[in-house]
């Protein structure tokens, strides 16, 4: 029989093995998993700066081609003045043209009309030779004014012919330069539009690998959780190396005073002793106080000796803990407790069942916690269990 059960632990050590080499193997692959998933957010991540940085050029550009167009319309504006001012010193110029037109039109009628004899008629008429002087005098200096005045208005004719054909030229390459502004100013729109779609994109992209990776990484973390408690598990001493209580107190003693019941007891429950009084507890540098023997939910918790119990209550770190006092400073106590079946002030008996074994407390697996004082120090308990 006891070659049986040793088999049968050998064969769950080497599947618990296994299982555990095989769930460090998917360990491995999905952190190589989440590290490519990183790699790819990095990339993903500078290509939405690179994106970001394309749309803020774009941008700055549909802002110069703005600024290009309104200086143009301010331009154009301002041709457009300029044209409409000349247009109208034109038409002013074309009055004042004609007015002299006509003038000029009934003073060559009448120089056509009388020749030279208006200049005869002054030498002939016996009139004062320096009068005379003075009207001929007068008469050539109308005639030089009206020629200079004739070559003036031709000249302004000419400029106001320039300055419009000038200014028709600027209005078409204005118009021109506007048509190329709206293309230009389309096109980076354009741009624009495909920016900020590449841009979500990326986005939604990055969205999806942090979700990946957050899912990836708490499958990391209970996987994580799950070889660590494996390898607990396989640390253990194997179950031979493992004090087993088999004995249960019993109501023999009562009566009798507690300090003479060293090496006489027995432990209050069925179970493996899985730890030392006085040895450090893992992962701590709290030392042991008492015992933890493991054993199955649910299995009845036995006072060691007769007393009375003190406390029967939760306890921070000890769950369902229960004291009983033995007389003299002598206590026992008992933890972990799935149940606890007195109430304080009870009398109980060596051998009663007064809780029952659980994991109460925060405790990662199920037994009992056991522990002897003395006028509050703490005893080893196996120096008064019976061999």
């Amino acid at each position: 029989m006891t070659l049986l059960i040793q088999l049968l632990l050998c064969s769950s050590l080497l599947i618990s093995s296994s299982a555990h080499s095989s769930e460090q193997e998917q360990l491995e692959n999905l952190r190589n998993r989440i590290n490519a998933l990183k790699h790819d957010f990095d990339k993903t991540n500078e290509s939405k700066s690179e994106a970001a940085d394309a749309l803020r050029e774009s941008e700055l550009s549909i802002s110069d081609s703005n600024r290009k167009l309104n200086d143009l319309a301010q331009q154009q504006n301002e041709a457009s003045h300029s044209l409409s001012q000349l247009q109208k010193q034109s038409k002013q110029l074309e009055k004042s043209i004609r007015d002299e037109q006509s003038l000029l039109s009934k003073l060559l009628y009448q120089q056509y009309l009388g020749g030279k004899q208006e200049y005869l008629k002054l030498l002939l008429n016996n009139h004062d030779p320096n009068q005379v002087a003075r009207e001929l005098h007068y008469y050539d200096y109308i005639a030089r004014s009206r020629a200079a005045w004739l070559k003036t208005m031709r000249d302004n004719l000419n400029k106001l012919h320039d300055v419009t054909l000038q200014t028709r030229d600027k209005a078409v390459e204005i118009a021109t330069l506007q048509d190329d502004e709206r293309s230009q100013r389309k096109t980076l729109d354009n741009e624009k539009r495909l920016r900020q779609q590449t841009l979500t994109k990326v986005a939604l992209q990055l969205k999806q690998q942090r979700r990946e990776m957050g899912r990836l990484q708490r499958d990391e973390n209970r996987l994580s959780k799950l070889i660590e408690r494996l390898s607990k598990m396989l640390s253990r001493p194997q179950e031979k190396n493992i004090a087993r209580n088999e004995a249960l107190p019993s109501s023999i003693f009562d009566g009798k005073p507690f300090q003479e019941l060293k090496g006489r007891l027995a432990l209050p429950v069925k179970g493996d002793i899985t730890n030392k009084f006085g040895s450090t507890r893992p992962e701590s540098t709290v030392q042991w106080k008492g015992l933890f023997l493991r054993a199955s939910p649910s299995q009845p918790v036995k006072a060691v000796a007769a007393g009375r119990v003190v406390f029967a209550d939760w306890l921070r770190g000890f769950g369902n803990m229960l004291i009983v006092d033995h007389g003299k400073g002598y206590m026992s106590l008992y933890g972990y407790n799935e149940s606890i079946f007195k109430r304080v002030g009870d009398t109980v008996k060596g051998g009663e069942t007064i809780s029952s074994v659980g994991d109460s407390g925060g405790n990662e697996e199920s037994g009992l916690y056991f522990e002897l004082r003395h006028e509050g120090i703490p005893l080893d308990p196996m120096k008064w269990v019976a061999r």
